[in-house]
């Protein structure tokens, strides 16, 4: 497994490890529910070190960025962000992305899902017919997460950069706890507010952020929070996880992704994908809030009163903010429309959930 470099912090700090993406990740701390809270209600610290980036550079680097991605990347300016996928040949999704925009026309941050650097690297250059400079700087870039609602307010006290004055979806670039070229954003992944940390993992420098972040934060309730939390955060939201809720087979109109795929230029797939959208999904993508008793899991099937199949569940949790059980699913859009009641199957029974606009939380 790689490591990240925090790696032997989160195993000094007592952290469940295991393989994710393959990295030796921090899966909890103290128990999902208590970091999920800590996050909700005050700030916690994500190591996202195995996350992929790609630095875009050149004048065709924005025209690349246009054809490969669904985003409309034109409307983009110096420290704005995107949130966007990669449509496939067959109007599937190869993955979802951040499009950070460095210099105007110039110069792109891509930031890409763990488990997809290679396949991403390798689908982006297939497309790259004008000779655009790529650089894949994962490995060397460091990145932590550190998000609620007060994360913003501490991690202000490390640098000058206006922090608290970032809006969602832009970032600012300078010098964080005596630390040159961060970058900071604001495109968190778990609805509570806060900031990522981007910086070049070299001369002591993750150490430096590591220690000045929790020395300005332990002593306000700052935790370390594993990606166990993360996915119960992010699911609340109704985000999707790429491998669970979105894949190489999902069309983004069915997924709910309507809004990150614009028709105003050309791109992969695009006649695949508007026709979806013109003729209307055959399946949706929904929250479900079970009924009675247990919990929907990647995989269980869901059924109608008769008994038909009619959906499969993509994730689920019991959710710490709700005390209920929720979960995402594929549903056949006949059955899909809010306060519909869905059987989910767990263990050959259907037990009874309803369809509720998301996010849940």
């Amino acid at each position: 497994m790689n490591n990240t470099p925090f790696t032997e912090k989160h195993i000094a700090l007592g952290a469940k490890m295991a393989a994710f993406a393959g990295y030796n990740m921090p899966i909890s701390y103290t128990g999902i529910n208590e970091e999920h809270h800590a996050v909700r209600t005050n700030a916690g610290i994500f190591d996202v070190s195995h996350m992929g980036e790609f630095m875009l550079k050149g004048p065709g680097a924005l025209d690349l960025i246009q054809r490969v991605t669904s985003n409309d990347a034109s409307k983009l300016t110096d420290g704005k962000a995107q949130y966007s996928c990669l449509p496939n040949d067959n109007g599937g999704i190869v993955d979802d992305l951040l499009v950070y925009c460095v210099e105007t026309n110039k110069s792109y941050m891509l930031v890409v899902n763990a488990s997809n650097i290679e396949k991403d690297w390798e689908w982006i250059s297939k497309h790259n017919t004008g000779g655009v400079e790529m650089h894949n700087i994962s490995e060397k870039t460091a990145l932590l997460a550190v998000q609620g609602p007060n994360a913003t307010a501490y991690m202000q006290q490390l640098t000058d950069m206006d922090l608290t004055g970032l809006k969602y979806y832009t970032f600012c670039k300078g010098t964080f706890a005596g630390v040159d070229n961060v970058i900071v954003s604001a495109t968190g992944y778990t609805g509570a507010g806060g900031v990522e940390i981007y910086f070049e993992d070299k001369d002591g420098d993750a150490d430096k952020v590591w220690s000045e972040i929790f020395r300005v934060g332990t002593p306000n309730g700052l935790k370390p929070i594993g990606l166990a939390a993360r996915d119960t955060l992010r699911l609340e939201k109704g985000f999707c996880l790429y491998g669970n809720d979105i894949d190489d087979t999902t069309n983004p109109i069915e997924a709910g992704l309507g809004w990150i795929t614009k028709f105003t230029k050309d791109f992969t797939a695009r006649p695949i994908i508007e026709a979806c959208k013109t003729n209307g999904a055959t399946r949706k993508l929904v929250g479900l809030v079970m009924v009675d008793k247990g919990i929907p899991r990647h995989g269980y099937t869901v059924q109608d009163a008769e008994g038909n199949e009619i959906g499969v569940i993509t994730s689920g949790t019991q959710a710490p903010s709700l005390g209920k059980a929720i979960g995402m699913a594929y549903i056949n859009t006949a059955h899909a429309a809010e306060g519909t009641d869905v059987f989910v199957m767990i263990r050959d029974k259907g037990i009874k959930a309803q369809v509720v606009k998301m996010p849940f939380a």
